[in-house]
């Protein structure tokens, strides 16, 4: 692999085609893991986003001795105690699909006022790059949970989440908004900014 290659430590064909969006035009060739030969995924034993997104982000880097960025987000509701929080993806179980978890939380919030319903998309991406510390950047943005899926952009939780200051879902507001304004946006523009100057 040529030395200005950039993993993206994702399966998620959704999220993968997210960052190479918010990465274009670095001076980094960015890859995807279907590119490299298959390996087992690293357990994501981390408590918090920070200790899972440092795991992978390490992990594949070390195993195919490339620099690697990976991200770990989910969505944390405070009606729920911070839930589903780090187990966003699995909230409704291992193989759970979003359909489910998204039933699985309105389920949970089924009796839970408007005003209560508030909530955060949180975005931590841990950048290894050989010989260096694991470097990190974080975006989180606030909004409140709708009590029905509405619109078919995005994926996961987005037909579910209003951000603060619309009145609609990250759903039906599309891809434009979600770049300008989600967590993960935040958190990779603030990551370019980091990169750019490593490829000078």
């Amino acid at each position: 692999m040529p030395d200005n290659v950039l993993l993206i430590a994702t399966g998620n064909a959704h999220k993968l085609d997210e960052i190479r969006s918010f990465l274009k035009g670095v001076a980094w060739r960015i890859a995807g893991l279907d590119e490299f030969p298959p390996c087992n995924a690293p357990a994501e034993t981390g408590t918090t986003f920070k200790e899972n997104a440092t795991i992978k982000a390490l992990a594949y880097a070390a195993q195919f001795k490339v620099a690697c960025v990976a991200d770990d987000s989910g969505l944390e509701v405070d009606a729920l105690g911070g839930e589903p929080g780090v187990r966003s993806a699995r909230y409704a179980g291992e193989n759970a699909t979003a359909s489910d978890n998204n039933a699985k939380l309105l389920l949970a919030l089924k009796a839970t006022p408007d005003v209560q319903r508030t909530a955060r998309f949180v975005c931590y991406c841990a950048l290894a790059l050989p010989g260096k510390d694991i470097h990190i950047e974080t975006g989180a943005v606030e909004g409140h949970i709708a009590h029905q899926e509405r619109g078919a952009n995005g994926f996961g939780y987005d037909p579910l989440f209003i951000p603060n200051g619309y009145n609609e879902t990250f759903g039906v507001l599309g891809p434009d908004v979600k770049a300008a304004i989600s967590h993960r946006a935040k958190a990779f523009r603030k990551l370019r900014a980091h990169l750019e100057p490593a490829t000078q």
